[in-house]
């Protein structure tokens, strides 16, 4: 099953309770070899934004602590075109949160988000990373979605991320932001795929759960490998 079509499927799987295992456990420290990636975490996905993910502003004071303990920190933006081929107004009868099919697949469509260089594809105003490196900005691409930090809807077009974390000589990856089930998923998952070790720090994210969406991504996470914590596992004094 292509990843973009887990969410309609999540409901009917009948999904489980995922088992304790898939959690990961113990206090741990970043090593120098570690980066932190905060995913999307932009006025458009918070409340009072055009795609607003519920609970969304409760991740930046978590997100906030965590990165004190990181040597490397990155950043991702969404940044969409006016008309971008993942909005359903560019679909003349289509709604918000169906679907359309192009070539690289099924494609839900959401509402005009992030749009380039508007207050509403900002950073939010009290997240503070002063450490962090590098901002990718993805979507930007008028007919491809690009939820994954790491590469584009089509699974062929890079945003060189897995390049410069390698070229840094890193290792590991701890993933937070939004959303849980899409763009945080993505990133973890293809993590792995590129090699990395993935880390989904759960309490600093939020999900916009569409369909079943949620628990079919952290059902793909674990397959995948992704690991699942909480911040308190990561030592950040």
């Amino acid at each position: 099953m292509q990843r973009r079509t887990f969410l309609h499927a999540g409901a009917a799987l009948g999904l489980v309770a995922l088992s304790p295992q898939l959690f990961a456990a113990g206090k741990r420290k970043p090593a120098a070899n570690a980066a932190l990636i905060v995913v999307d975490v932009q006025n458009c996905f918070i409340e009072g934004g055009t795609l607003p993910v519920k609970g969304g502003a409760e991740v930046v004071p978590v997100i906030n602590k965590l990165a004190g303990a990181f040597r490397n920190v990155v950043v991702t933006q969404d940044w969409h075109t006016p008309g971008h081929a993942s909005f359903a107004t560019a679909y003349p009868g289509k709604k918000p949160f169906e679907t359309t099919t192009l070539t690289y697949g099924t494609q839900v469509l959401w509402p005009d988000h992030c749009v380039q260089g508007t207050d509403d594809a900002s950073l939010h105003k009290d997240l503070k990373l002063p450490t962090a490196q590098l901002i990718i900005r993805k979507g930007y691409n008028k007919g491809v979605d690009s939820y994954s930090a790491f590469e584009e809807a089509d699974h062929k077009t890079v945003t060189g991320l897995a390049g410069y974390l390698k070229a840094r000589g890193i290792k590991t990856v701890y993933i937070t932001g939004l959303a849980t089930d899409f763009c945080v998923a993505w990133t973890a998952m293809d993590a792995r795929k590129a090699g990395f070790e993935a880390y989904v720090i759960e309490d600093a994210t939020r999900a916009i759960d569409l369909n079943g969406s949620l628990a079919a991504a952290w059902k793909q996470m674990a397959a995948k490998g992704v690991k699942r914590i909480q911040s308190s596992d990561i030592e950040t004094a």
